[in-house]
C-alpha cells in the first residue's frame, strides 16, 4: 500500500507515516518555478527555430517563383520583359477551304447474291474456288443433268408422235374437203375432221412448250455467275443433294462498291441545294483515324424520307474501288463536299478557345498584349479552323500558352519546340544571334509544348520538377 503523508505547519518538515523527513513546501514551490522557467525557454527556442525555418523556406520559394515567371535581373536574354507571358503565335490567313459534311457509314457490295439452285439433284461439280474472281456467265457448279435430259427426250418424242397424227389428220381433211364439195361426204363428217386437225395442232404446240420447259430445266443444271464479282466461302460440298433452298456460295460485286452513310436531317436542304448547283457531289471515304483517305467517289442517292427515330437521312455513294481498299461490312468515315469557301479566314485549330459566352481567341496587339476577342467558327477540320467573323487577315493570334493569359496581359512570342506548321511564327524582335533554345524563356508553356518532345532535355526536366503548386507549398 502507498504510504499516506501527514502535513504539518509550513515551516516544519513533512513527515511520512513511517516517520521519514520529506521536502519543505518552500522547496517544492522553488522546484515548480524552475520547471515552469525551463518549459518557457524551451517554447521560446522552438518558436525561434520555426520562424527561422519559415523565413528561409519563404526566401527559397520566392526565388523559385521568380525563376518560373521568367523575371530576374540576370536571365541573359532567355525571357522577354519582366512579367511577359511566353506564347506561340500564328497568323490569320486567307485560303480556299472546302466545306464538308461528315458522317459514319458502312461499306456495301454494289451487288450481292446468294447462289441457289433452281432445281433439285446431286451436285456433281463445283467449278469455282473460294475467293475467286469470276466474270458474268462463268460456270460455278453442275447438278446431275441426266434426269432432266431424259425429260427433254420424252417431250421431243411426244411431239413427234402428235405431229404424225396431225399430218395424218390433215391428209384426211384434204380428202374429205374434195368429197364434201362433190356431195359425197355429209357436213358432220367434214366438220369433225376439220376440228380434229385443229385439236392435233394445239397438241403439237403443247408438246413444243414441254420441250422448251425441259430445255430450261436442263439448263438449270449448270449454275453460272450473274455478274462480275468475287466468290465467298463454299457452303455445300460436291456430292451433296441440293434443292432450291440450298445456298452454294455468296457472290459479291466489289468493283464498283457503295457506302451507305447518314447525316443529320438539318443537312438535307444543304445537300439538295449543292446537288442542284454542282451535279454529282464528291464523297471521300476515310479510315477510322480521319487522317488517311481510302477512296473518292460520287453521291448516288439521298433517301426519300428521314428516319423519325434517329432524325437522320440515309445517303448512298458509289466508289470505283480499283485498289480494293473498301470491303463490304467495313465501317468508314465519310466526307461529303457541299461547297468551297473562297478566301476564307483560317487559323490553327488550337487558336479557338471555348468559354461560357462561346468561342474566342487571343489576338496579339501591336504593343504585345493579349486581347480576348469573340469569334464565330464555321468548321474545324484537318488542324485548321475556318473563322466567319472576329478576326482579320494578317493578325497575330495565340496558338499555344492561352491558359496563362489574361486579357491585356503582356506576351512574349517564342518558337515552338517543334514546328506547328507555317501558320505559326516566332517573335521578330528576338536577337538574330540567339538560338531558338535561348529565345525561349524558363516560364514558357512547358505544359503544352512538352507534348512535342518524346524525351525532355535537362532544362525542361528542371522546369518540370518545379511546378507552381510545389512552389506555393511550405
Amino acid at each position: 500500500m502507498r504510504p499516506k503523508h501527514i502535513a504539518f505547519p509550513e515551516d516544519g518538515p513533512i513527515l511520512s507515516r513511517h516517520g521519514r523527513t520529506g521536502k519543505t513546501a518552500v522547496e517544492l514551490q522553488l522546484t515548480l518555478v524552475m520547471r515552469i522557467k525551463q518549459w518557457f525557454f524551451l517554447l521560446i527556442g522552438i518558436a525561434l527555430i520555426g520562424g527561422a525555418w519559415f523565413y528561409l523556406n519563404h526566401q527559397k520559394n520566392s526565388k523559385v517563383q521568380e525563376t518560373w515567371a521568367g523575371s530576374g535581373p540576370k536571365q541573359g536574354g532567355r525571357g522577354g520583359p519582366a512579367g511577359a507571358v511566353p506564347v506561340v503565335a500564328g497568323t490569320v490567313q486567307k485560303r480556299d477551304i472546302p466545306i464538308y459534311l461528315e458522317g459514319i457509314g458502312t461499306v456495301q457490295a454494289y451487288n450481292t447474291v446468294a447462289v441457289h439452285p433452281q432445281i433439285s439433284g446431286i451436285l456433281t461439280t463445283v467449278a469455282f474456288k473460294e475467293g475467286q474472281d469470276v466474270k458474268s456467265g462463268d460456270l460455278l457448279a453442275v447438278i446431275d443433268p441426266r434426269p432432266y435430259q431424259a425429260q427433254l427426250d420424252g417431250a421431243v418424242a411426244k411431239k413427234n408422235q402428235d405431229l404424225a397424227q396431225l399430218n395424218n389428220a390433215k391428209v384426211l381433211l384434204d380428202r374429205d374437203t374434195d368429197l364434201f364439195k362433190k356431195g359425197a361426204v355429209d357436213h358432220q363428217t367434214y366438220d369433225t375432221q376439220r376440228f380434229l386437225v385443229d385439236q392435233l395442232d394445239a397438241t403439237v404446240a403443247a408438246d413444243q412448250a414441254s420441250i422448251d420447259n425441259a430445255k430450261t430445266q436442263l439448263s438449270y443444271t449448270q449454275i453460272t455467275a450473274q455478274f462480275d464479282g468475287r466468290c465467298g466461302i463454299r457452303q455445300i460440298d460436291q456430292g451433296n443433294f441440293v434443292s432450291s433452298s440450298s445456298v452454294l456460295v455468296v457472290l459479291t460485286q466489289l468493283k464498283p462498291i457503295s457506302i451507305l452513310f447518314t447525316l443529320p436531317q438539318q443537312s438535307v436542304l444543304q445537300v439538295n441545294q449543292a446537288a442542284a448547283r454542282d451535279g454529282a457531289l464528291k464523297v471521300i471515304a476515310l479510315d477510322s483515324t480521319l487522317t488517311k483517305p481510302l477512296e473518292e467517289g460520287t453521291l448516288a442517292v439521298v433517301d426519300n424520307q428521314i428516319d423519325t427515330t434517329t432524325g437522320t437521312v440515309k445517303l448512298k455513294a458509289n466508289f470505283p474501288n480499283d485498289d480494293l481498299k473498301l470491303w463490304p461490312g467495313q465501317f468508314t468515315n465519310t466526307r461529303l463536299l457541299v461547297a468551297t469557301r473562297k478566301n476564307g479566314l483560317v487559323v490553327p485549330a488550337p487558336v479557338v478557345q471555348r468559354g461560357p459566352n462561346g468561342t474566342y481567341a487571343y489576338v496579339i496587339t501591336q504593343d504585345k498584349k493579349a486581347e480576348m476577342r469573340a469569334i464565330q467558327v464555321a468548321q474545324i477540320q484537318d488542324g485548321l479552323a475556318l473563322v466567319d467573323s472576329g478576326l482579320e487577315e494578317g493578325e497575330q493570334v495565340v496558338v499555344d500558352g492561352q491558359y496563362k493569359l489574361q486579357p491585356n496581359a503582356p506576351v512574349q512570342v517564342t518558337l515552338p519546340n517543334q514546328g506547328t506548321g507555317h501558320l505559326t511564327q516566332a517573335d521578330p524582335s528576338a536577337s538574330p544571334g540567339e538560338s531558338p533554345a535561348d529565345q525561349s524563356s524558363p516560364g514558357q508553356d512547358t505544359g503544352k509544348l512538352r507534348r512535342h518532345h518524346s524525351r525532355p532535355g535537362p532544362s525542361q526536366q528542371t522546369e518540370e520538377s518545379v511546378s507552381p503548386a510545389s512552389s506555393s507549398q511550405g
